[in-house]
């Protein structure tokens, strides 16, 4: 005989617990002790006492969200933005930029068993020169904006107050002139960037435009005064309006591509530019070497202090761009190479004439490959800007075993309101 059994609804009860939370972690969470576990707590600041409710254990740690809260910390702040706690952009708006960048340098400090010596910050709102927003078209119409925390989703912003003054009053008028489109259901997303030639647009589209839809984006593009480059299905940049982009560095122009890399706060690139050479002690005698160097952010205001400066970079076509950036500013001492830096670059022959001082600007997976040939390389000084402390604790340990010292370490406040630490360190030989 067959047997039928009606599916029961599960009903599970979450543990209220009530702790007194003690630090921050790097994606704003509470951090307290529970039953000799850490818990993470969503909502929590240092010095809170709450209820919280248990929504994940393991075996070392917890995951909690706050249900009550006896006090409030002195550093909770009000969030500026109306999309904060949905959108995934920040992490942090309802602790003070004091308590973040505490936060942050002591995780630092900790990673690397020093004290931080110096906290590089500028203005902690408006400082995004860059934003790359999801479009997806919509019954409603068009929604524009960034991916929900932990989701594919699509959060539909209005404002984003960690952007640039200058981009996120084109956000309405963006999303206007896309929704008016012909094609506005075959659009993939829309890349703002805010150069100081002035705000550029990239447009990715999967089809491609009418001649209407082209003139539209046209008197766009002139009515608010920016470049704008399509990218199509083959992925090729086409420069529709404008001129072509460049952004300061040291008092130099470095054009650069949209698709290029340059960092996204430009108040803090312009103080870790300046913090670098000053920690290198350049010198007209001396013979520096800037590794993974992309377009000379670092490499062209060296060359204005050091007798000879060469960039290193996998890139063949930042190789090109740092060329042609070297030339626009009438730097002569400068070279750029195109190499493979997991290989041994002590052999090439801009090598042989050794090195005084390195600067080092990987990325988040580190320079793991080049830390041995520096000790070969036997520079007086190197200096290590770092996106990952990871990667920037073990290539450190390993610098330090080929006859390294640490001696300065700064912590940059590149992305206030988010997770990302960065980091800069100075190495000195023994």
């Amino acid at each position: 005989m067959a047997q039928f059994y009606s599916a029961k609804r599960r009903v599970t009860t979450r543990k209220i617990i009530t702790v007194d939370v003690n630090d921050l972690d790097s994606f704003g969470q509470g951090v307290a002790r529970h039953q000799g576990k850490t818990l993470f707590i969503s909502g929590a600041l240092p010095g809170e006492r709450v209820e919280a409710e248990l929504r994940e254990e393991k075996r070392n740690y917890s995951h909690g969200l706050v249900k009550r809260r006896m006090n409030s910390s002195p550093d909770r702040a009000a969030p500026r933005c109306p999309h904060f706690g949905t959108c995934g952009g920040c992490q942090q708006q309802h602790a003070s930029i004091a308590l973040q960048q505490r936060s942050k340098a002591s995780a630092l400090g900790r990673m690397m068993k020093r004290d931080v010596d110096e906290i590089i910050s500028g203005d902690p709102w408006g400082y995004r020169r860059r934003a790359r927003l999801s479009l997806k078209y919509t019954a409603k119409g068009l929604q524009m904006g960034f991916r929900q925390a932990a989701s594919d989703k699509l959060v539909d912003i209005r404002h984003c107050p960690v952007l640039a003054p200058q981009l996120e009053a084109l956000l309405e008028p963006l999303r206007a002139c896309l929704s008016a489109l012909q094609g506005a259901n075959k659009l993939g997303h829309a890349e703002l960037v805010l150069a100081d030639s002035g705000p550029l647009l990239v447009l990715r589209h999967l089809a491609p435009f009418s001649a209407t839809d082209r003139k539209n984006l046209e008197c766009f593009s002139h009515s608010e005064n920016l470049a704008l480059f399509l990218a199509g299905q083959n992925d090729i940049l086409e420069q529709l309006c404008g001129e072509a982009p460049w952004y300061q560095s040291d008092g130099l122009r470095l054009m650069f591509s949209p698709r290029d890399f340059i960092q996204v706060n430009d108040g803090v690139n312009q103080q870790m530019v300046a913090r670098a050479i000053e920690w290198l002690t350049l010198s007209g005698n001396d013979r520096a070497l800037d590794l993974f160097c992309g377009m000379g952010n670092f490499t062209l205001p060296m060359a204005r202090r050091a007798g000879q400066v060469v960039g290193v970079e996998g890139v063949p076509a930042l190789v090109e761009k740092g060329r042609e950036n070297a030339a626009y500013n009438r730097l002569n001492n400068v070279t750029f190479w195109h190499e493979n830096l997991e290989q041994d670059v002590t052999r090439q022959p801009w090598a042989a004439d050794g090195v005084d001082k390195i600067l080092l600007d990987p990325a988040r997976a580190g320079a793991a490959g080049v830390i041995a040939q520096i000790g070969r390389l036997a520079p007086e000084r190197v200096v290590y800007v770092s996106c990952n402390p990871s990667t920037l604790m073990r290539d450190s340990a390993a610098l330090c075993e080929t006859g390294y010292r640490l001696t300065r370490l700064a912590m940059l406040d590149m992305f206030p309101h988010t997770g990302h630490l960065e980091s800069m360190a100075l190495f000195e030989r023994r």
